[in-house]
C-alpha cells in the first residue's frame, strides 16, 4: 500500500463514475484503491435539468470532464470559456476569488477539488441572485 491508498464505500446500487467508467455495485461494497483514479461519487454528480445557475452550469462541465475523459479536451475548452465569462461578469470578491482559485487547480489538473470550489460558491450565489440558499439535503444532491 501507498499513501495514494484510498477506502471507498457504496452501499448497494450506488454508482461511482471511476475513469470514465459507471460502476454500480448490487452490494454494499468498499472499493480499495491503489493509485490516482479519477473518480465522482453519484451524491455529487449534478442532473443537466438542475443546471439553472451559471455556477451550476460551470460545476457540471467541469463534473463532465471528470465523468468523460475521452471528451476532456473538448470540455475543458468549453469551462475555460465559461469561467472566462463569469470573471467578467460577477463583481462579488468570494465569487471571484474562487473562480481564480478553480483556474489554478484546472491548469494543476485537479478537477475534483474545482467541483468543491465551486459546490463550496453556490450558496453564496443563490444569495446574490436573491435565492435561499440550498437546504442540507439539496446539498449532499449537489
Amino acid at each position: 500500500m501507498t499513501d495514494k491508498t484510498m477506502h471507498i464505500t457504496l452501499r448497494p446500487n450506488e454508482k461511482i463514475y471511476l475513469n470514465g467508467a459507471v460502476l454500480r455495485p448490487d452490494r454494499k461494497v468498499t472499493l480499495e484503491l491503489l493509485n490516482d483514479a479519477t473518480f465522482l461519487l453519484e451524491a455529487h454528480v449534478m442532473q443537466a435539468e438542475d443546471t439553472n445557475t451559471p455556477l451550476k452550469q460551470l460545476y457540471f462541465a467541469a463534473q463532465v470532464m471528470l465523468i468523460d475523459p475521452d471528451t476532456a479536451d473538448k470540455t475543458v475548452m468549453i469551462f475555460v470559456e465559461m469561467l472566462g465569462k463569469m470573471l467578467r461578469t460577477f463583481n462579488d470578491p468570494i465569487i471571484l476569488e474562487g473562480l481564480r482559485k478553480c483556474i489554478d487547480l484546472t491548469e494543476q489538473d485537479k478537477i475534483f477539488e474545482v467541483l468543491k470550489v465551486i459546490r463550496g460558491l453556490f450558496d453564496r450565489e443563490a444569495t446574490i441572485m436573491g435565492k435561499k440558499p440550498a437546504s442540507a439535503k439539496e446539498k449532499k444532491t449537489a
